[in-house]
């Protein structure tokens, strides 16, 4: 189904989003793209992985914004699970990885979500609301984003009506478990971390509205993520 412009346009009135979708998927395919072709240590790949750095923060938003708009939050959650159960494998052959000691980031958006609708129970007390939220980023830690994206979710989720405290919770855990560890052991050419940031131009230009919804837009995010993979895969494959 080919996407309408009116749905992708940019307008004094913000972006809706589908429009914030399609960015996140362009900057998650340009940077997993450089497993078919790396350049090295070079500027290119530098700016290639600092515009990838939208990906992931823009993925989570829009878990928590989901979370917010969906009326059925169980299937919300099955649904990730079923695409991180199908992008797993593809996930692994891609980046060479263990199948049994690493996965994808749908499994740390899946726990995301699980730690989001902990964290806004109506009648679950304070305690368990936290270690659920532990539990979940326990769990994600084998998974691509681990607890970061876990955090991240709940908090956009939690201080959804607070942008000054969504900003600070983003900006505090990209800053403090993201960018600076990967400073003290990388060094300087992970400065591209610092693309994260990037993110909070699209939050705060998003206007909370959802954009066109059917059956196309519902599942095309979902079903990009395995298929874009595998893909890559094909494609490093030809190219060898």
């Amino acid at each position: 189904m080919k996407i309408g412009a009116k749905q992708l346009m940019i307008t004094k009135e913000g972006l809706n989003a589908n429009v914030i979708k399609l960015v996140a998927v362009l900057a998650m395919f340009l940077d997993h793209s450089l497993q078919i072709y790396d350049p090295g240590d070079v500027p290119l790949r530098w700016g290639v992985h600092f515009f990838g750095r939208l990906a992931a923060p823009l993925i989570c938003y829009l878990i928590a914004e989901g979370y917010h708009y969906t009326s059925d939050k169980r299937s919300y959650t099955k649904r990730l699970f079923l695409f991180a159960l199908i992008a797993h494998f593809p996930y692994v052959i891609l980046f060479n990885l263990n199948w049994w000691q690493a996965t994808s980031v749908m499994w740390s958006l899946t726990l995301g979500l699980v730690a989001l609708t902990a964290a806004k129970h109506k009648t679950m007390g304070k305690l368990a609301k936290f270690i659920t939220i532990l539990l979940c980023c326990l769990a994600a830690y084998p998974a691509n984003w681990h607890y970061i994206a876990i955090l991240w979710i709940v908090g956009f989720g939690v201080f959804r009506d607070d942008f000054k405290k969504q900003m600070l919770a983003y900006t505090l855990t990209g800053m403090v478990l993201y960018v600076i560890p990967g400073l003290m052991e990388m060094g300087t050419f992970v400065t591209y971390r610092f693309g994260f940031l990037m993110a909070i131009i699209f939050f705060y230009l998003y206007n909370g509205k959802p954009g066109k919804r059917n059956n196309f837009y519902k599942w095309a995010f979902y079903w990009f993520y395995p298929v874009h993979l595998v893909l890559i895969i094909l494609l490093s494959l030809l190219l060898v």
